[in-house]
Parts: structure tokens; sequence; C-alpha cells
């Protein structure tokens, strides 16, 4: 049996020959390779790869994708286990497109297989796209312990904060600039056949702006006077002495109006063109009023205007207190169903405007797929547009637009 200390050394050798493989086969991971570790056992290494003699080299390249990937900076994930199971599907997915020599393992057909049958209702297949299929529809037992035999490759350490760690932790924005360089070398690699196209895809996704939907929101809000104590300009100690003095009586009055930046008049724009089911603006609903009313972004009175459109105005639901936002998404009714197009609603809620029918307008929001015609002009309001899926084929928004996906 092999000693310990010669079991390191012989491991060590293994992964710095796999290394060396990746370098040459593949240029554009230069940048990626001098930064990934992989912390292993070394028995349990040597094991796999005298079962498998191309073990290292595909566990390497796997650790590599996850990395360049930006899987494991992923913290808006709820199922950690629907998570890691959709981006070793990825990887490997990538890695089987790839189609290497020297690179395959025995599960590789079985596992080509699977990925034909996903494909037939899935595709593309990136992270985010299996994972959103997971955590829609579910997965049985039976398929996912079949899934993790097939992809699963390593362990999926979270990135969180070491203190007492010695060695460098690389952070997400390193990764972030490392991904966008291999992004921009492949770019310029010449071989075809390699599966080019499922890397970039994946690349693509994984360094695509997410935006915190909250501060976003802000960006709706206007200043107004709102009735409270203003602790920054209310002088306790007169307060106090006078009731002590004339018993229970303050020598002042606490000022009652503290100017905050609140939301006042906003506008929700619904597409009703068949692509936002009711499920879906109902939950859209209560996440917007949820982050709004959380962080006290609300104004006590609001003039909230919900409008439904398709190719044309369905309805507008005017609201005066933020409550009602939440009350009316369980009770939601879609009408329409036509083709897409947004500008009626910039039309109508310029006539709004026009009509004196709010005081500062600053925002609009409109749930739709995005597969609609947009205005040619930047309306005097921002406006985000938040998209119910993700869409490769969906028409570039404007300039002037945000843009979110849920």
């Amino acid at each position: 049996m092999i000693d310990e200390s010669k079991a390191t050394e012989l491991a060590s050798k293994v992964l710095a020959l796999a290394k060396d493989t990746i370098t040459v086969r593949f240029r554009f991971f230069d940048s990626a390779l001098s930064k990934v570790t992989i912390n292993y056992d070394p028995l349990k290494l040597l094991n796999n790869y005298a079962n498998e003699p191309n073990f290292a080299v595909r566990l390497y390249l796997h650790v590599i994708l996850h990395s360049i990937f930006l899987h494991r900076f992923r913290f808006d994930i709820e199922n950690e286990d629907f998570w890691n199971l959709a981006t070793d599907i990825a990887v490997e997915s990538v890695i089987l497109d790839m189609d290497i020599p020297g690179f395959s393992l025995t599960k590789d057909d079985e596992a080509r297989m699977v990925l034909s049958k996903i494909r037939k209702w899935n595709p593309l297949i990136t992270a985010d796209i299996m994972y959103r299929e997971f955590a829609v529809a579910g997965i049985s037992n039976d398929a996912y312990a079949s899934y993790q035999r097939l992809f699963h490759m390593d362990d999926h350490p979270r990135m969180v904060s070491m203190e007492n760690e010695p060695e460098v932790i690389l952070s997400k924005e390193d990764w972030e600039r490392i991904s966008e360089q291999v992004k921009a070398e492949l770019d310029s690699f010449d071989e075809n056949g390699m599966g080019k196209e499922s890397l970039r895809l994946n690349l693509k996704e994984s360094t695509r702006k997410r935006f915190d939907y909250d501060a976003i929101l802000q960006k709706f809000a206007v200043r107004g006077e709102e009735i409270k104590i203003n602790p920054d300009e209310f002088d306790y100690i007169y307060y106090t002495y006078g009731l002590n003095l004339y018993e229970n009586i303050p020598l002042i009055e606490p000022l009652e109006y503290s100017e905050e930046k609140r939301i006042k008049d906003f506008v929700i724009a619904i597409d009703t063109s068949a692509s936002c089911g009711k499920d879906i603006v109902r939950q859209f609903l209560h996440k917007t009023y949820d982050i709004l009313n959380t962080s006290n972004a609300f104004f006590e009175k609001v003039n909230i205007h919900i409008i439904q459109c398709d190719s044309k105005i369905q309805s507008d639901i005017k609201i005066a207190n933020p409550r009602e936002l939440d009350e009316i998404a369980d009770d939601f009714t879609i009408s329409g169903f036509g083709a897409t197009d947004f500008r009626p609603v910039f039309d109508y809620v310029d006539e709004l405007i026009e009509n004196k029918e709010f005081d500062n307008l600053k925002g609009l929001i409109y749930l739709t797929d995005g597969r609609g015609i947009y205005p040619s002009r930047a309306p005097k309001y921002d406006s985000m547009f938040v998209y119910n899926n993700h869409d490769e084929m969906r028409p570039p928004a404007p300039y002037w637009a945000i843009t979110v996906e849920i």
C-alpha cells in the first residue's frame, strides 16, 4: 500500500500534468488556470486516475468552468441542491460539447443521451436555465440521483469570508475580470468544432449584470414631507426640562415633520399579451410591495396606477394606499391577450401627466416578456422593463430603458 507522503507527491504530479494539458490545448484558459486551486484527497484522486486515465484533466477543467462561470458567487439561490446540480449539468454540457480527445470519461455517452433529452424541452443549457426548471417543475429523487452520478465531479464551496485564511482568496470581482478576459480571448481563438458556442453562452450569462431591484426602485422616489417626529431637529433636553418643570407640559412641541425621499407617484404596467400569466403577475405585485414596504419607501398616501395593456390599454387601477397593492395581487384579473405594443402605455401616461394626474412622476415599471414595439423616444421619467424570462432572441431594449430579468 502506498504511503501518504508518496500519494501526495504522485497526486500533485497528476494534477500538474492535467494543468499542463489544458494549458497546451486551450490557451484562453491561461488566466483562469493560474488562479484555480484544487483541494483533494490524494488517495481518492489516484484511485480515480487509475480507473479513468482522463479523470484529473476532466476534474481540473470542470473546476475551471465553475470558477469562470461564477457559480459559487450566486447568493440569491434559495435551493442549494438544485443550484449545485444545475451548475454541474451546465459545466459538463459545455465540456461534452467541446468533445476533446483525451478528456473523455466512460460515462460520457450516457451523459450525452441525457443531455439530448434535456435539450428537447430546453435547447439552451446554462446553470440559470436548469435551476429555474428544477425550481418550477421539480425533479424526482431517481432523476436527481441519476444526474448526480453523471454530472457531479467536485464539491461546491460557497464564497465566504475567511479572515484567518493565509491563502489569498479571489473575490467575485477578480473572477469577473478573468471571465471577461476568457470571453475576449475565446472570440479570437480560431479553432472550430470545440463547443465554443456553448462556452460562450455560459460566459455571457455568468457575466451578465444583475441589478438590485430594491436599489433600482429607489430611483423612483421623490423628496417630500412625511408627518413624523424628526429626530435630527428635535431637542430632547428642552422638551424633558419642560415636562419636569411644568408637570407634563413640554416647553416645545416636537417637530412633527421630516423631509424624506419616498415613492408617491408610480406606474406599474403589465403586458397582457398572453406572455404574463396570473401567477407571474401576482408574484410580481407581491414582491414589489414587499420590497417597498420593508424599506419604508412609500409615503402613507400614494398615487399608483396599475395599467394593463397588450396592443391597447385594457384597464387602469388607481391605488391611494400602499397596502392596496398587496391586497389586489391575489384577486388580480388579467385582461387582453392581444399583440404586444409598449407605446400605448407611454402615450397614456403622458396624457395623465398633462391632465395633472401626477404631482411628480419619477418612474414606470413594465412587466413583460420584452417582445413588443418600444417607443421611439425616451420618456421624461425613468422606465424599467422587468422581463419575466431569459430570452436570447428578445429584441434589444432602447438605450434609455432600465432592464431587469426575474
